[in-house]
């Protein structure tokens, strides 16, 4: 962590702090934010914001989209106390968690330090609710932390050896939650509940067992149950399923505007259901104050041609992936032809130098995007544009030559190169198909690779079917997102760089070794890839901020050189469908998952209708 990081968390209590609001219901000590710094206009109190969602589940957007977290990242993506009133980092070792004094859950009972022993001792390390253990973010050196309550707001976490991963897990679109509502849940856990009472609930409710309830009742990222306290801006009020879910502001949330008001300003938000396929339409009369999900970037032209009718503009925002689409070589498919074949570097450049991104980016993305690797954004620190040109330069001779050197120098009558084994170096690429965008750009691919003599058929599938197919090593090529840390930082974990997962594209049992620990999948074979296994581990072993960023060089220099994933247009575009009405919606942001939270690092609790 950086000196300045350092001093954000030790001083964040003085600097981001008010005594007193103009409301009762916020902690002693709420996170006042900055609205001059943050360019945000202090807002009226009350109105309804209506989404479009397509099924009952998207409720955890809401989750992402509030993003109220233990720390969060501020407009810089440098980590900053939110929840938490401020913490003590000590090398990355032990951190020492400070709660607000009078902060409370959104039914008014206390969240205190009981709320995270409940879950550590209670939920995390009770096999019955959490059958793998706690989170894995919680390892360090395969070890658990010690967990010291020093008093109802104050709780240490510390490990013999560092632990990068746990600030920026807290901090995520989909956080690690290490504390639970425990007054509420209790009623729901056999160490506390009645008996009795817990026997009919289950019964009642046609559950398998106590844990069954508890994991029910208990959701937070899916905030499904309008009983469970929350922390966040708005609380969920509509029992599930429903075509209108009802969300009320938080009488006891934590943050204030620059006067002093409580957050949020908005009375509430309303998430209603329609069919995927015409909320663009819907938001296009006018049906939605504030529209992304379901919205594709072609459906930019229709939105823009009802804004005045509908009383809204339509923003666009830059992704936050390191690529819009790749395509992923399996470098441990089943098939050994292609196995080797891909194996080759030679080959993996070929086919990126192969691929005219000019063409896609004017076609695809109306000249919008950035042609460009697999690798982060120019917004990121670790940006260097050695990285983004990496073998991305349209080059049909030097992709031929590459070929030719690895062994598909011949050709049958069709033209197209064959494997050293006598096939017909053709690739067939599978996809998830969700975006119409990914067969357009396909299309555009299989012309250009004629050029170098290789033939490329398109395989649709579902995504759970394809990510089968891809831990079982039966894909030869697959297509995907980029890095869904575009935007990353040194303190972001680089594990999309190396093999840590049965389900990357590129190396699935590689990666499934290093998941396992040893006991599925395999080692990694070619020096490079056990290079970035090394690397990924040491940069779990660092304890600053410049070894990270040392170690985060590294792996983006091979990871982008060897050509691990063919990125092809970074940037393309989201629109933002927004009511005229809604004040402080940023005129530009950027688009992602993480560290974004979407709408999230864009703050919608200050977000407000103007009557």
């Amino acid at each position: 962590m950086t000196s300045n990081m350092k001093t954000i968390f030790s001083s964040a209590a003085a600097l981001l702090m008010l005594a007193t609001t103009a409301f009762a219901g916020a902690p002693d000590e709420p996170r006042q934010l900055d609205f001059d710094n943050l360019e945000k206009e202090i807002g009226k109190r009350g109105g309804s914001l209506k989404m479009l969602m397509a099924k009952p589940k998207d409720v955890r957007w809401m989750t992402v989209y509030s993003g109220a977290r233990l720390v969060a990242y501020d407009e810089t993506f440098q980590l900053m106390p939110d929840l938490l009133k401020s913490v003590d980092n000590d090398s990355n070792k032990s951190f020492t968690l400070h709660l607000r004094k009078g902060h409370k859950w959104s039914d008014g009972q206390p969240f205190t330090t009981e709320d995270f022993r409940y879950w550590w001792e209670d939920v995390a390390q009770n096999e019955a609710l959490s059958k793998g253990g706690p989170p894995r973010e919680l390892l360090a050196a395969g070890k658990l932390p010690k967990v010291e309550i020093i008093d109802s707001h104050t709780i240490r976490y510390s490990w013999d050896t560092v632990n990068p991963l746990f600030l920026t897990a807290l901090a995520g679109a989909r956080p690690m939650y290490i504390y639970m509502p425990s007054h509420f849940l209790k009623q729901y856990h056999e160490k506390y509940a009645d008996a009795g009472k817990l026997a009919a609930l289950v019964e009642s409710e046609k559950v398998q067992n106590w844990a069954s309830l508890h994991k029910r009742f208990g959701r937070q990222y899916r905030p499904e149950n309008p009983a469970m306290p929350t922390l966040q801006a708005w609380m969920n009020t509509t029992k599930l399923p429903s075509e209108r879910i009802v969300f009320k502001r938080n009488p006891n949330y934590h943050r204030v505007d620059s006067e002093g008001t409580q957050l949020p300003y908005l009375d509430e938000v309303i998430l209603n259901m329609a069919s995927s396929s015409i909320i663009a339409a819907k938001a296009g009369t006018g049906e939605s104050d504030l529209q992304a999900r379901y919205v594709r970037f072609d459906n930019y032209a229709f939105l823009k041609k009802g804004a005045e009718d509908g009383g809204y503009k339509v923003l666009l925002w830059p992704s936050g992936r390191g690529s819009e689409m790749t395509l992923l070589p399996n470098l441990n498919t089943k098939d050994e032809g292609f196995r080797n074949a891909f194996q080759d570097v030679r080959v993996r450049r070929a086919l990126s130098m192969g691929m005219d991104r000019g063409e896609i980016n004017e076609a695809i993305f109306f000249g919008l995007g950035r042609e460009a690797s697999n690798s982060v954004l120019p917004s990121s620190p670790l940006f260097k544009d050695e990285y983004a040109d990496a073998w991305i330069e349209y080059d049909v001779d030097q992709a031929n030559e590459l070929l030719d050197e690895a062994g598909f120098d011949k050709r049958n009558d069709d033209g197209v190169r064959l494997m050293p084994d006598g096939r017909p170096f053709e690739i067939i690429v599978e996809t998830a198909g969700e975006q119409s965008q990914e067969t357009d750009i396909l299309q555009l691919i299989t012309d250009h690779w004629k050029d170098i003599g290789v033939k490329l058929f398109v395989k649709p599938s579902q995504r759970d079917i394809l990510r089968g197919r891809v831990s079982n090593g039966e894909t030869v090529m697959s297509t995907w997102q980029g890095l869904n840390r575009g935007l990353a930082t040194p303190e972001m974990n680089p594990e999309e760089l190396a093999p840590v997962s049965p389900v990357q594209g590129q190396w699935p049992s590689w990666g499934n070794y290093l998941a396992s620990k040893g006991a599925a999948g395999e080692k990694p074979t070619l020096p490079e890839v056990a290079r970035l296994s090394e690397l990924y581990q040491q940069w779990r072993g660092a304890a600053d901020y410049d070894e990270q960023s040392r170690i985060w060089h590294e792996m983006l220099s091979i990871f982008t050189d060897q050509v691990y994933s063919i990125g092809i247009v970074s940037g393309g575009l989201q629109p933002i469908v927004v009511s005229n009405k809604l004040r402080n919606v940023p005129e530009e942001g950027i688009w992602s998952f993480e560290p974004t939270l979407y709408f999230g690092q864009y703050l919608p609790d200050t977000f407000w209708l103007e009557e």
